[in-house]
Protein backbone atom coordinates (compact mmCIF):
# COMPACT_ATOMS: atom_id res chain seq x y z
CA UNK A 1 0.00 0.00 0.00
CA UNK A 2 1.37 3.60 -0.93
CA UNK A 3 2.09 6.03 1.95
CA UNK A 4 -0.90 7.97 1.62
CA UNK A 5 -4.59 7.64 0.11
CA UNK A 6 -7.37 9.32 -0.46
CA UNK A 7 -6.93 11.42 2.37
CA UNK A 8 -4.13 12.99 1.38
CA UNK A 9 -5.41 14.07 -2.12
CA UNK A 10 -7.88 16.76 0.04
CA UNK A 11 -5.35 17.61 2.00
CA UNK A 12 -2.91 18.51 -1.13
CA UNK A 13 -6.09 20.32 -2.52
CA UNK A 14 -6.67 22.44 0.44
CA UNK A 15 -2.55 23.26 1.49
CA UNK A 16 -2.31 24.19 -2.55
CA UNK A 17 -5.44 26.66 -2.14
CA UNK A 18 -4.68 27.91 1.21
CA UNK A 19 -1.16 28.67 -0.46
CA UNK A 20 -2.60 30.22 -3.38
CA UNK A 21 -4.83 32.95 -0.96
CA UNK A 22 -1.99 33.62 1.46
CA UNK A 23 1.13 33.28 -0.60
CA UNK A 24 2.58 31.28 1.85
CA UNK A 25 5.23 28.06 1.00
CA UNK A 26 3.42 24.62 0.54
CA UNK A 27 6.05 23.12 2.34
CA UNK A 28 5.68 25.48 5.18
CA UNK A 29 1.25 24.43 5.31
CA UNK A 30 2.29 21.11 5.03
CA UNK A 31 4.64 21.06 8.05
CA UNK A 32 2.26 22.56 9.96
CA UNK A 33 -0.76 20.13 9.17
CA UNK A 34 2.14 17.00 10.07
CA UNK A 35 2.72 18.71 13.48
CA UNK A 36 -1.40 19.08 14.11
CA UNK A 37 -2.20 15.48 12.62
CA UNK A 38 -2.21 11.93 14.13
CA UNK A 39 0.99 9.88 12.51
CA UNK A 40 0.14 7.89 9.87
CA UNK A 41 0.78 4.59 9.74
CA UNK A 42 2.05 4.26 6.38
CA UNK A 43 4.54 7.20 6.41
CA UNK A 44 7.48 6.91 3.82
CA UNK A 45 10.08 4.16 4.79
CA UNK A 46 13.19 6.40 6.35
CA UNK A 47 11.14 9.20 6.47
CA UNK A 48 12.74 11.86 8.60
CA UNK A 49 10.22 12.78 11.31
CA UNK A 50 8.62 15.74 10.89
CA UNK A 51 10.14 16.80 7.44
CA UNK A 52 8.15 18.88 5.51
CA UNK A 53 9.63 17.78 1.80
CA UNK A 54 8.93 14.35 3.22
CA UNK A 55 5.66 15.22 3.82
CA UNK A 56 5.09 16.76 0.42
CA UNK A 57 7.16 13.99 -1.40
CA UNK A 58 4.22 11.59 -0.27
CA UNK A 59 1.32 13.40 -0.88
CA UNK A 60 2.40 13.75 -4.29
CA UNK A 61 3.10 10.19 -4.42
CA UNK A 62 -0.52 9.55 -3.03
CA UNK A 63 -1.77 11.13 -5.88
CA UNK A 64 -0.07 9.49 -8.45
CA UNK A 65 -1.76 6.44 -6.81
CA UNK A 66 -5.32 7.38 -7.26
CA UNK A 67 -3.93 8.56 -10.48
CA UNK A 68 -2.79 5.35 -11.71
CA UNK A 69 -5.73 3.21 -9.92
CA UNK A 70 -8.11 5.01 -11.95
CA UNK A 71 -6.02 4.65 -15.51
CA UNK A 72 -5.13 0.91 -14.97
CA UNK A 73 -9.27 -0.08 -13.50
CA UNK A 74 -10.37 1.86 -16.81
CA UNK A 75 -8.31 -1.32 -18.57
CA UNK A 76 -9.67 -3.59 -16.60
CA UNK A 77 -5.93 -4.05 -14.74
CA UNK A 78 -5.27 -3.95 -11.24
CA UNK A 79 -2.70 -1.24 -9.91
CA UNK A 80 0.00 -2.19 -7.09
CA UNK A 81 0.83 0.46 -5.39
CA UNK A 82 4.90 1.21 -5.15
CA UNK A 83 6.64 1.42 -1.59
CA UNK A 84 8.20 4.89 -1.15
CA UNK A 85 12.29 4.59 0.70
CA UNK A 86 13.30 8.03 1.57
CA UNK A 87 17.25 7.80 2.47
CA UNK A 88 20.08 9.80 3.18
CA UNK A 89 23.61 8.45 1.66
CA UNK A 90 23.42 5.63 0.99
CA UNK A 91 20.89 3.03 0.87
CA UNK A 92 20.81 -0.98 0.20
CA UNK A 93 18.02 -2.38 -1.91
CA UNK A 94 16.64 -5.64 -4.01
CA UNK A 95 18.90 -4.01 -6.96
CA UNK A 96 21.92 -3.62 -5.03
CA UNK A 97 23.18 -0.51 -2.87
CA UNK A 98 23.27 2.84 -4.22
CA UNK A 99 24.64 6.26 -3.28
CA UNK A 100 23.24 9.75 -2.79
CA UNK A 101 24.95 10.59 -5.91
CA UNK A 102 22.81 7.87 -7.79
CA UNK A 103 20.33 10.31 -7.47
CA UNK A 104 16.83 9.10 -7.08
CA UNK A 105 15.66 5.55 -8.48
CA UNK A 106 13.10 2.79 -8.86
CA UNK A 107 13.86 -0.95 -8.13
CA UNK A 108 11.64 -3.30 -9.97
CA UNK A 109 13.07 -6.34 -8.36
CA UNK A 110 11.36 -4.98 -4.98
CA UNK A 111 8.81 -2.10 -6.40
CA UNK A 112 9.87 0.63 -4.55
CA UNK A 113 10.79 3.89 -5.17
CA UNK A 114 14.07 5.29 -3.80
CA UNK A 115 14.43 9.26 -2.76
CA UNK A 116 17.09 11.13 -1.18
CA UNK A 117 15.78 14.60 0.01
CA UNK A 118 18.84 16.06 -0.71
CA UNK A 119 18.22 15.47 -4.48
CA UNK A 120 15.42 17.87 -4.62
CA UNK A 121 17.87 20.55 -2.85
CA UNK A 122 20.23 20.09 -5.30
CA UNK A 123 17.64 20.33 -8.59
CA UNK A 124 17.12 23.86 -7.32
CA UNK A 125 20.59 24.62 -6.40
CA UNK A 126 22.85 23.10 -8.84
CA UNK A 127 20.45 22.40 -11.68
CA UNK A 128 18.38 25.48 -11.73
CA UNK A 129 14.78 24.06 -11.43
CA UNK A 130 13.22 25.06 -8.31
CA UNK A 131 9.80 24.76 -7.43
CA UNK A 132 7.21 21.77 -6.04
CA UNK A 133 5.80 20.73 -9.54
CA UNK A 134 9.73 20.22 -10.29
CA UNK A 135 10.40 17.99 -6.97
CA UNK A 136 6.31 16.34 -7.75
CA UNK A 137 8.09 15.66 -11.27
CA UNK A 138 11.02 13.58 -9.83
CA UNK A 139 8.40 11.51 -7.81
CA UNK A 140 6.38 11.06 -11.05
CA UNK A 141 8.72 9.81 -13.27
CA UNK A 142 10.47 7.22 -10.68
CA UNK A 143 6.38 6.28 -10.30
CA UNK A 144 5.85 6.21 -14.44
CA UNK A 145 9.09 3.15 -13.88
CA UNK A 146 6.94 1.45 -11.46
CA UNK A 147 3.86 1.78 -14.39
CA UNK A 148 6.36 0.45 -16.64
CA UNK A 149 7.30 -2.56 -14.43
CA UNK A 150 3.53 -3.93 -13.94
CA UNK A 151 3.05 -3.64 -17.69
CA UNK A 152 6.29 -5.75 -18.34
CA UNK A 153 7.75 -3.08 -20.55
CA UNK A 154 10.81 -3.04 -18.11
CA UNK A 155 11.15 -6.71 -18.47
CA UNK A 156 11.14 -6.53 -22.08
CA UNK A 157 13.76 -3.85 -22.69
CA UNK A 158 16.30 -6.00 -20.54
CA UNK A 159 16.18 -8.94 -22.58
CA UNK A 160 16.45 -6.49 -25.79
CA UNK A 161 19.00 -5.04 -24.31
CA UNK A 162 20.79 -8.35 -23.98
CA UNK A 163 20.66 -9.45 -27.13
CA UNK A 164 21.87 -5.98 -29.20
CA UNK A 165 25.11 -3.96 -28.80
CA UNK A 166 26.37 -1.74 -26.18
CA UNK A 167 25.13 1.98 -28.86
CA UNK A 168 21.47 -0.43 -29.31
CA UNK A 169 21.30 -0.84 -25.62
CA UNK A 170 21.54 2.98 -24.37
CA UNK A 171 19.14 3.63 -27.08
CA UNK A 172 16.67 1.75 -25.62
CA UNK A 173 17.82 3.08 -22.24
CA UNK A 174 16.55 6.32 -23.68
CA UNK A 175 13.55 4.76 -24.61
CA UNK A 176 12.51 3.65 -21.16
CA UNK A 177 13.64 6.80 -19.65
CA UNK A 178 11.77 9.46 -22.24
CA UNK A 179 8.90 7.39 -21.90
CA UNK A 180 8.49 7.73 -18.06
CA UNK A 181 8.96 11.13 -18.72
CA UNK A 182 5.64 10.78 -20.54
CA UNK A 183 3.87 8.70 -18.17
CA UNK A 184 5.04 11.59 -15.66
CA UNK A 185 3.21 13.93 -17.55
CA UNK A 186 0.37 11.63 -18.11
CA UNK A 187 -0.10 12.42 -14.37
CA UNK A 188 0.45 15.92 -14.52
CA UNK A 189 -2.70 16.12 -16.92
CA UNK A 190 -4.89 14.74 -14.56
CA UNK A 191 -3.40 16.71 -11.84
CA UNK A 192 -3.75 19.25 -13.74
CA UNK A 193 -7.79 18.51 -14.30
CA UNK A 194 -8.12 18.20 -10.39
CA UNK A 195 -6.93 22.11 -10.75
CA UNK A 196 -3.75 21.28 -8.83
CA UNK A 197 -1.14 22.66 -11.61
CA UNK A 198 -1.06 26.17 -13.13
CA UNK A 199 0.71 27.08 -16.31
CA UNK A 200 3.80 27.88 -13.93
CA UNK A 201 3.93 24.80 -12.47
CA UNK A 202 4.34 22.99 -16.15
CA UNK A 203 7.08 25.57 -16.86
CA UNK A 204 8.77 24.14 -13.60
CA UNK A 205 8.57 20.37 -14.79
CA UNK A 206 9.71 21.09 -18.09
CA UNK A 207 12.80 23.38 -16.90
CA UNK A 208 13.36 20.16 -14.21
CA UNK A 209 12.99 17.37 -17.32
CA UNK A 210 15.21 19.66 -19.48
CA UNK A 211 17.75 20.54 -16.32
CA UNK A 212 18.74 16.42 -15.82
CA UNK A 213 19.38 15.57 -20.17
CA UNK A 214 22.16 13.57 -21.03
CA UNK A 215 23.60 16.54 -23.23
CA UNK A 216 23.26 19.40 -20.24
CA UNK A 217 25.09 16.78 -17.79
CA UNK A 218 27.33 16.29 -19.93
CA UNK A 219 28.20 19.57 -21.15
CA UNK A 220 28.64 18.48 -24.56
CA UNK A 221 31.79 16.37 -23.83
CA UNK A 222 29.73 12.59 -24.26
CA UNK A 223 28.48 11.52 -28.11
CA UNK A 224 24.74 10.42 -28.51
CA UNK A 225 25.11 7.04 -28.75
CA UNK A 226 26.45 7.35 -24.89
CA UNK A 227 23.49 8.61 -23.87
CA UNK A 228 21.16 6.56 -21.63
CA UNK A 229 18.37 9.05 -20.36
CA UNK A 230 17.87 11.52 -23.67
CA UNK A 231 18.58 14.89 -24.57
CA UNK A 232 16.98 17.86 -22.44
CA UNK A 233 14.84 18.56 -25.51
CA UNK A 234 13.98 15.32 -26.16
CA UNK A 235 12.72 14.88 -21.80
CA UNK A 236 10.62 18.04 -22.11
CA UNK A 237 9.00 16.62 -25.49
CA UNK A 238 8.09 13.86 -23.94
CA UNK A 239 6.64 15.23 -20.62
CA UNK A 240 4.77 17.79 -22.18
CA UNK A 241 3.17 15.04 -24.38
CA UNK A 242 2.07 13.26 -21.70
CA UNK A 243 0.76 16.72 -19.91
CA UNK A 244 -0.73 17.44 -23.06
CA UNK A 245 -2.84 14.30 -23.86
CA UNK A 246 -3.06 12.46 -20.21
CA UNK A 247 -3.16 9.18 -22.54
CA UNK A 248 -0.82 6.26 -21.86
CA UNK A 249 -0.48 5.09 -25.39
CA UNK A 250 0.85 8.30 -26.53
CA UNK A 251 3.88 7.23 -24.69
CA UNK A 252 4.86 4.86 -26.87
CA UNK A 253 8.34 5.98 -27.05
CA UNK A 254 9.44 2.63 -28.61
CA UNK A 255 6.75 2.63 -31.97
CA UNK A 256 7.83 6.46 -32.44
CA UNK A 257 9.50 7.41 -35.70
CA UNK A 258 11.67 10.06 -33.24
CA UNK A 259 11.92 9.59 -29.70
Amino acid sequence: MGTIGGGGIGMLLIVLAVSCITGTNPLALLQMVEESAPQSQSAPTGAPSGDPAAEFVSVVLGDTEETWNRIFQSSGRRYQEPVLVLFENAVQSACGSASSASGPFYCPADQKVYLDLSFFRELDQRFGAPGDFASAYVVAHEVGHHVQNLLGVNRQVGQAQQQTSRAGANALSVQLELQADCLAGVWGHHANRKQLLDEGDVDEGLQAAAAIGDDRLSRGRASPESFTHGTSEQRSRWLRLGLSTGDVNSCDTFKANTY
